[in-house]
């Protein structure tokens, strides 16, 4: 018996990259998978249905049940046909990895609208039509699982990433209430920061001689490693898992703090700028430093 045996999963960004570790492995403990990938480049543009052709036929070399999806998570009418591909093809569905993302890194003072709102739509939008739709069935049938891609961009912060670290905060947020909402039908929701090497993270920029010591730590870390945690919060091992952030880097797995309150002060006469600023250092000790992700994680990756 395979841990996901009868299982129907559909992973979001499939065909390359991590999203296709999370279908390979998947597709290995026992679940029929629908490989979703539009086959654009790292920036969303172009389609190329082959991306995720070449998974499924992978999948089925090695005896395992998948068919291939090329629609866009960024479309609530062609994410409803994700959905709609998993019943049709498999008859039901369990599992929703919202893996699916774009990057537009920009300086947020040269950042333009569209580069804003494009990675806003894959990512955070992407996310929501994905669980909106889903949600009906799995609380109809009082099971299913929903794991999403957060990012340490989000949860901690990154330069030139304004647009993408707001989408994934936002995922953050929704999924600690979509585990809220969905918690007494017996459905999970939980989050993954990955740390990996993809085509998407190829596009950070390595002129200086910092930035090609960061790449050269993340091209230790392989997609592969990400797969088995995500495979876990989809069975019925983490049936009690829910509403949590992980990361995975290289073979080390963290669990993330969510805000909570550090510090307080009162003044019953009420506040002022005066009065604040007088506070101001008792609460600055309780300040979060204004921090990158190498900052947090300035160790080499356990790999």
């Amino acid at each position: 018996m395979k841990n996901l045996d009868g299982k129907v999963a559909i992973v979001t960004g499939s065909g390359r990259g991590i999203g296709r570790e999370i279908a390979l492995l998947m597709a290995k403990e026992g679940a029929k998978v629908v490989v979703n990938d539009l086959g654009g480049s790292s920036d969303g543009a172009g389609n190329d249905t082959k991306v995720a052709d070449e998974v499924v036929k992978e999948i089925k070399d090695t005896g395992g049940e998948a068919v291939g999806n090329y629609d866009s998570v960024a479309e609530f009418e062609s994410a409803q046909n994700i959905v709609n591909t998993a019943i049709e093809t498999f008859g039901r569905l369990d599992i929703v990895v919202n893996n699916a993302g774009i990057l537009r890194d920009r300086m947020v003072f040269k950042m333009s609208e569209e580069e804003f709102d494009s990675v806003i739509s894959v990512h955070l939008k992407g996310t929501f039509n994905m669980t909106r739709l889903a949600a009906p069935l799995f609380k109809e049938q009082k099971s299913g699982r929903f794991v999403n891609f957060t990012s340490t961009s989000g949860l901690i912060g990154n330069i030139g990433q304004a647009n993408y670290a707001a989408a994934k905060l936002g995922i953050a947020g929704l999924t600690k209430i979509t585990a809220l909402d969905m918690q007494r039908y017996n459905v999970t929701a939980n989050a993954v920061a990955p740390f990996a090497w993809s085509r998407l993270i190829g596009t950070i920029p390595t002129e200086t001689d910092a930035e090609k010591e960061r790449v050269k730590k993340i091209q230790q870390m392989t997609p592969a490693h990400i797969a088995p945690l995500v495979a876990f919060l989809a069975s019925n091992e983490a049936d009690d898992v829910t509403g949590q952030f992980f990361g995975v880097r290289g073979k080390e797995i963290v669990v993330f703090s969510q805000p909570r309150p550090v510090r307080s002060t009162y003044n019953s006469e009420g506040w002022n700028i005066e009065s604040l600023a007088s506070v101001k250092g008792a609460l600055k000790n309780s300040f979060t430093p204004l921090e990158v992700s190498a900052d947090v994680f300035p160790y080499d990756p356990l790999v």
